[in-house]
């Protein structure tokens, strides 16, 4: 073989090694991180990220990050861009970085608790970055899914005290419209916990979303008194955030579970 085409014919061999190594890189989606439409293993769960609500106070979700440590998980209570006030897509992508990061790390898989708003920041993510390929289970504690009236209220009344997260938690806002068309509920394992004594989710059954299990809490124990701030810490909803991300199938809790979630989340 003359010295021209044996130049030709490493430059090829070049070519085809770089376009196989930038092919590997878009479908793999780098290191650590899953196929696009596959689905995480689910008796290996991996470590748990608790995104907070509107206005990002991390104290209620510190007390259920720390039930869930003592069971020998890990637990991270993510921290929001402008205290969870600010646009909802900067928050996806506090997110998306934190699980891509903990996937780069080693883990199988993630598992998500949203609380409030952190529920839609989870939808959201689920919707918008392939979060079904990366999160084993989603947990949903008094998420307005669909909005609340309250920030109806606060968008016409009171257009300054009602920032851009505030707006986007409007009925039949843009970003809630996305969700409900991305049918984010049926990807994965997900239960929605609400409280029919929930007067800043208004209406409280906002935290329905088709294909995900939901249930209230007094649907579990009748009589239950937990208000919305009240949620992660109320013992009821912990023992059951526990169960939903264990490795048994997921289901819906019932009266018949009604102690024996309270006492586990009582610890």
């Amino acid at each position: 073989m003359s010295p021209r085409r044996r130049l030709l014919v490493a430059a090829l061999v070049l070519v085809v090694v770089a376009v196989g190594v930038i092919v590997g890189v878009r479908v793999s989606g780098g290191p650590g991180l899953p196929l696009p439409g596959t689905r995480p293993a689910d008796d290996r769960p991996g470590p748990v990220l608790l995104v907070p609500g509107y206005g990002g106070s991390r104290a209620s979700l510190q007390v259920l990050a720390r039930r869930i440590e003592a069971t020998g998980r890990q637990a991270t209570v993510l921290t929001l861009v402008g205290d969870g006030t600010g646009d909802l897509s900067a928050q996806v992508t506090v997110l998306d970085r934190a699980v891509d990061d903990a996937l780069a790390a080693g883990a199988p898989s993630v598992d998500v608790v949203g609380y409030s708003a952190g529920g839609v920041v989870t939808a959201l993510w689920l919707a918008r970055d392939d979060g079904a390929a990366k999160a084993r289970r989603v947990v949903t504690l008094g998420a307005p899914l669909h909005g609340t009236t309250l920030a109806t209220a606060g968008a016409s009344l009171a257009p300054d005290a009602c920032p851009v997260a505030c707006r986007q938690l409007v009925p039949g806002s843009p970003e809630l419209t996305e969700i409900e068309r991305a049918e984010v509920g049926g990807e994965l394992p997900w239960l929605s916990l609400w409280t029919t004594d929930d007067d800043t989710v208004t209406p409280p059954e906002s935290a329905r979303l088709a294909g995900a299990l939901d249930t209230s809490v007094q649907a579990v124990c009748a009589g239950a008194r937990v208000t919305h701030s009240g949620l992660p810490t109320d013992p009821l909803v912990t023992g059951a955030v526990l169960r939903a991300l264990g490795t048994t199938p997921l289901t819906v809790p019932g009266p018949p579970d009604c102690a024996t979630l309270r006492g586990a989340g009582r610890g």
